[in-house]
């Protein structure tokens, strides 16, 4: 993969938003030291897209269905609280 585009990532991802959130949240994990699942040698936020486009790094679940549990959960004002979609490395 000669270049990483954000048509590469939006395959696996469902929407631009979804796209911008787990590229910055695999960012903070590579910027902290986490390994590389991808062999490169460019900027942590390049890897992060590469990995996402690459199928390597993903939401746990669904990012539609987290959404949904979230705004129909009583008393829930804000999704920040909820942990449910958080970054897994693909098998």
């Amino acid at each position: 993969m000669a270049r990483v585009t954000v048509e590469d990532c939006l395959e696996h991802v469902s929407d631009q938003f979804a796209l911008v959130h787990l590229a910055a949240s695999r960012y903070r994990q590579l910027h902290r030291g986490a390994s590389r699942l991808v062999d490169n040698k460019n900027k942590d936020i390049v890897c992060a897209l590469r990995e996402i486009a690459s199928q390597k790094v993903r939401f746990r679940e669904d990012v539609a269905q987290a959404v949904l549990k979230v705004s129909t959960k009583p008393g829930s004002a804000s999704a920040d609280a909820d942990t449910s979609v958080v970054l897994t490395e693909a098998l």
